[in-house]
């Protein structure tokens, strides 16, 4: 989400301070009204670390979102995007329900439909609109996320206690609200978010806050949750891959963690 514009303290977007001190990348890359995909970001990143390369420097890759995490490690094949279908696929879900989709997915690509929840609409529709748009199955597309290949990229990954975690993320929320969350989200609403930019956590929330549709305190709340819930799937998505070395945190992250970093760097 730090690809967006504008987007700055709702998703702990570095400083200003802390840009000037270390060339980061792939941020501020759209305005939050455009959509953004995985194959865009990975245009990008492959502009990055040609940059990098260049400078005789090493990169290091931050971040937590699993599918483009995976697609910078693995340089997934992804498939193209067809938006009217995706479109339609999304109405006929809100109008119908994701189990009717679901039931068509059995039934043109059953092999893809084991591999997701009946109830996650999102990755339904997707397959959906593969298999319609491209003519080929979603599944027929390589060994896809279900494949940890050899790779050459370190991957190193942060493992809290779980009460530790979730006492640090109420903590966080309080912290950006106290920052002006709340009025960033403000400016935003006036321009509008795209269906990809109104997925970041807690904006949907100030959202319906700022229309009249809950207090500050239950939009405070429910993002709390939602970013825990996020969390703990987060945890479950990384914790398949066989190639990430884990570090147990007990409180200083970035004191425990360099030490393993500098031994893996060239």
């Amino acid at each position: 989400m730090q690809v967006y514009e504008s987007m700055d303290i709702g998703t702990a977007k570095p400083t200003a301070d802390e840009r000037r001190r270390v060339r980061h990348h792939l941020l501020d890359l759209v305005a939050p009204s455009e959509d953004f995909t995985v194959s865009m970001f990975q245009d990008h990143l492959d502009d990055a670390l040609r940059s990098i390369a260049k400078a005789k420097r090493c990169a290091l890759l931050v971040g937590g979102t699993g599918l483009y995490h995976r697609a910078a490690v693995d340089g997934l094949d992804l498939a193209g995007t067809w938006p009217d279908i995706r479109e339609r696929l999304e109405r006929e879900a809100a109008d119908h329900g994701t189990e009717v989709l679901y039931g068509r997915l059995q039934e043109q690509d059953a092999r893809a439909a084991e591999k997701m929840e009946p109830t996650n609409t999102r990755r339904i529709v997707r397959a959906l609109e593969v298999i319609e748009g491209s003519g080929t199955l979603f599944s027929s597309r390589g060994e896809g996320l279900d494949a940890y290949s050899a790779t050459e990229v370190h991957q190193v990954g942060l493992r809290w206690p779980r009460h530790l975690l979730a006492d640090r993320i109420e903590h966080r929320v309080h912290s950006m609200v106290a920052q002006g969350w709340l009025a960033e989200v403000a400016a935003l609403q006036v321009s509008g978010l795209s269906r990809t930019a109104a997925q970041a956590l807690g904006y949907k929330e100030f959202i319906d806050h700022l229309n009249g549709g809950c207090s500050l305190d239950a939009a405070v709340a429910q993002t709390i949750t939602r970013t825990r819930q996020f969390a703990v799937r987060q945890d479950r998505w990384f914790r398949r891959d066989p190639r990430i070395c884990w570090v147990d945190i007990e409180s200083d992250p970035v004191k425990e963690v360099a030490p393993v970093v500098e031994r893996l760097l060239p």
